[in-house]
């Protein structure tokens, strides 16, 4: 299975980082992305960045690149993952909000079963943080219209790690600790995920 790692936003994207300006989400996410598919290969799966430029990729493109795989090797044999951070505030001042979250499409889809996997080891790799969940539609994730998850055509999910405008979660964040935690259940989730369904 062809597995894809996005990583939020690019170096021109403006906003998304801590409000005293020292976290940036472009930054952290493209480090933990390359970190998932380093590991990823050193286990033997075929893993790759699906935006390796430092600027922000438009959506469309990013769109494009995945669809490009799925027409190659067919949807059922590509997942993608998009690591992002996530705020909820307009990032001037610290908030309270805090927690590990994963969306996906809506509907019941196959990046549901990704999402479930990602869920799973978030609570193994994540003990003591909130991760926040909605069971409206009898599974963890979070259903959005997100458009990379729309419209790409295989397993997608996004995952939304901690708060960047928590400065507890963005102390996590930042530790050796949380970076492991955060490659470390990213890696494990998609190793379930292409087990059980690859």
């Amino acid at each position: 299975m062809k597995i894809l790692i996005d990583n939020g936003h690019g170096v021109n994207t403006p906003g998304k980082c801590s409000p005293d300006g020292v976290f940036r989400e472009y930054k952290y996410t493209r480090e933990i992305a390359a970190a998932v598919v380093q590991h990823l290969q050193y286990r033997g799966f075929d893993a790759q960045l699906l935006t390796p430029e430092e600027y922000d990729v438009s959506l469309r493109e990013r769109v494009n690149r995945v669809n490009t795989w799925c027409k190659k090797l067919g949807r059922k044999n590509v997942c993608l993952v998009s690591i992002h951070t996530n705020a909820s505030g307009n990032g001037k001042e610290w908030m309270t909000a805090r927690g590990w979250s994963c969306y996906t499409s809506r509907g019941q889809t196959a990046g549901d079963r990704l999402a479930d996997c990602l869920y799973h080891a978030a609570e193994l790799y994540l003990p003591g943080h909130k991760i926040r969940k909605d069971y409206s539609d009898g599974d963890p994730d979070w259903e959005s219209d997100f458009y990379i998850l729309k419209y790409s055509q295989c397993a997608a999910a996004l995952s939304e790690n901690l708060f960047h405008d928590n400065s507890d979660d963005c102390l996590f964040l930042e530790s050796v600790e949380g970076r492991n935690a955060i490659v470390s259940l990213h890696v494990e989730g998609v190793v379930r995920y292409v087990r059980q369904w690859g």
